[in-house]
């Protein structure tokens, strides 16, 4: 049964509570990313200071993580019987359909903001919403700032509620149908600038939004289509179920490396500011770069040193070691490497820390968007049920399909979201493994092309391969023909006839024509032409005896000498050796 307004207002402002002291959080870090840390804390900071004198360290790793883990995951529909050709078919149908969702809502640029929000702030929402003109569901990244989702004890999200903050007149120009409401009495004498907060709640019965200081005034209200929630979020691991960013821990540091700056400036303006000491000599002082100072003690002339302790420095040091620290950030990604890390292994073992980071995110990604593609599928059966045509690119081509949810979907809603096994590895370290992997016959072909961490037709790309073996092997049997031609004739065989086959293959390439069609053409089999005045071999004739031959044909212990052939093409080849060398032999028959 679908919540009242008055429960939804009940339960949204259950969750604001609860949440309060995340929210907090999440301002004070947004700020510090800003460079407000003088508004986080205004009593560490001296009058005229209000943005950070050091670099924005948390904002840098913000950055430096999101981009690493944005890049989507390779989406698979594999196929229940993998030797069933209609299968393989039907899931590459569907494996095209789902990377469709993800081009048609722009995920890939999203996912750069998805990414950095789920840092800073611990969690992110992907929200599914209805495209009635393209006839599509379309996937959106929501920003986590006022965002209160609510879980039941499986983890699954069973409500979620949005703040957003609009001025009065903007308001009233989206929802023009209220303005006599919104306005109040006052109307437009008002001012249309002040901010008013409005709340988009969702759960599996309905869509809601509405005015809390209106009275909870509904400004729209939809019914959920499916009967499911479709919203799903990804959320970092947490100790208490608590939502907590990953930098949560270490805005105190990122503050203290701020005073340390300060300090170190008010000291050095401190000691160019420094007093003069003069001897007692002196009656005058003149200043400027051609001031004269008269006294029998130039040695006494000087401003008072200020001596600053080197533990302040050293401190300096560890705050910023601290800072990496907390943050998980190594110093190999800004390419401060320690000079006695020399070896590949040692930069590897700095760089463990990212790379478990990287991994983990994406895991979580993953299984938050194989949830997104099932509502999508499901979506895109259910409400969108009429014919469609999609366009996109695979593997670097281009194709088109059509296809009907009803037939093309079929109820399954399952996909395969992997960032494959190469998750958390670099580049390098991913490809010798998938090499050895295949070496070694742990895994097949099909599963390492799975397994990449991009989006491949894998049965696309297995008929290429196997296409490009076979055109290898056709030129390789023109190759050998060629090496062949010394050997013919050296053995008084004419090669005329292999030297203009070869050479009608390179002219038909030369024209365009691909390799297959062009050797088939050039060895077709050649019809047996009869020569001009020969009778019908179907017409029985009566064959005359040679002359000077007795009749009934010659003696027995004479045979007759067969005339010798030309070896053909296969023969020669049959008779190459590994190397490409002629292995023929010369049989003389008397």
């Amino acid at each position: 049964m679908a919540l009242t307004i008055e429960q939804i207002a009940a339960r949204v402002q259950s969750l604001r509570y609860r949440n309060s002291e995340r929210d907090a959080r999440n301002l004070d870090v947004l700020a510090v990313r800003k460079g407000k840390i003088s508004e986080v804390y205004p009593d560490f900071f001296p009058d005229g200071v209000d943005a950070n004198v050091v670099a924005n360290f948390i904002d840098i790793v913000a950055r430096d993580l999101s981009e690493v883990m944005a890049p989507l995951p390779a989406v698979n529909c594999s196929a229940a019987n993998q030797v069933s050709d209609r299968a393989r078919t039907f899931a590459d149908k569907r494996t095209r359909i789902a990377s469709n969702y993800f081009s048609h809502s722009d995920l890939s640029v999203q996912m750069y903001s998805g990414a950095d929000w789920y840092l800073t702030y611990g969690f992110v929402p992907f929200i599914i919403e209805l495209d009635d003109e393209a006839k599509l569901p379309r996937i959106r990244v929501e920003n986590p700032i006022g965002a209160y989702p609510e879980f039941d004890r499986y983890g699954r999200c069973i409500a979620f509620a949005k703040r957003y903050t609009l001025t009065l007149g903007e308001l009233v120009a989206q929802f023009p149908e209220y303005d006599n409401i919104l306005l109040g009495g006052m109307g437009y004498k008002q001012d249309l600038n002040g901010q008013v907060e409005i709340i988009r709640y969702y759960d599996k019965d309905q869509s809601v939004v509405y005015v809390p200081a209106k009275d909870n005034l509904i400004l729209s209200q939809a019914k959920n289509p499916l009967g499911k929630m479709m919203v799903v979020v990804a959320r970092k691991p947490s100790i208490d179920n608590e939502l907590r960013g990953q930098f949560d821990d270490v805005l105190g540091i990122q503050l203290l490396r701020n005073r340390f700056a300060l300090l170190a400036m008010e000291a050095a303006e401190k000691s160019v500011q420094a007093p003069i000491v003069l001897p007692q000599d002196v009656q005058e002082l003149q200043l400027g770069g051609d001031a004269v100072i008269r006294t029998a003690n130039p040695a006494g002339v000087r401003r008072v040193e200020l001596t600053l302790p080197q533990g302040a420095f050293t401190e300096q040091q560890l705050l910023n070691q601290e800072l990496r620290v907390g943050a998980r950030y190594p110093e190999s990604r800004t390419g401060n490497i320690d000079a006695s890390i020399v070896t590949g292994q040692g930069v590897q073992a700095l760089m463990g820390a990212f790379d478990t980071q990287v991994k983990s995110a994406q895991a979580i990604f993953a299984a938050a968007l194989r949830d997104v593609i099932s509502i999508c599928f499901e979506v895109d059966e259910t409400i969108y049920p009429e014919e469609k045509t999609i366009r996109g690119v695979d593997s670097g081509s281009p194709y088109e399909i059509t296809y009907k949810p009803t037939k093309d979907i079929k109820g399954d809603y399952s996909a395969d979201v992997r960032y494959g096994m190469l998750a958390g590895l670099n580049p390098a370290q991913g490809l010798i493994f998938m090499l050895q992997a295949l070496g070694g016959k742990l895994i097949s072909k099909d599963m390492a092309m799975r397994e990449l961490p991009f989006t491949v037709n894998v049965t696309q790309e297995l008929e290429k391969i196997e296409i490009e073996d076979m055109r290898t092997a056709l030129l390789s049997g023109i190759t050998a023909m060629a090496q062949a031609i010394p050997a013919m004739a050296t053995q008084g065989q004419d090669p005329s006839d292999m030297v203009n086959k070869i050479a009608a293959v390179i002219k038909a390439r030369q024209k365009g024509q691909a390799l297959e069609d062009a050797i088939e053409a050039t060895f077709a089999p050649q019809q047996q032409v009869p020569p001009a005045g020969a009778s019908n071999p179907m017409v029985e004739q009566t064959s005359p005896a040679p002359s000077g031959a007795p009749v009934g044909g010659p003696p027995q212990e004479q045979p007759m000498v067969q005339p010798t052939q030309q070896p053909d093409i296969q023969s020669i080849l049959t008779s190459l050796t590994a190397g490409g060398k002629g292995n023929a032999r010369v049989v003389t028959r008397s």
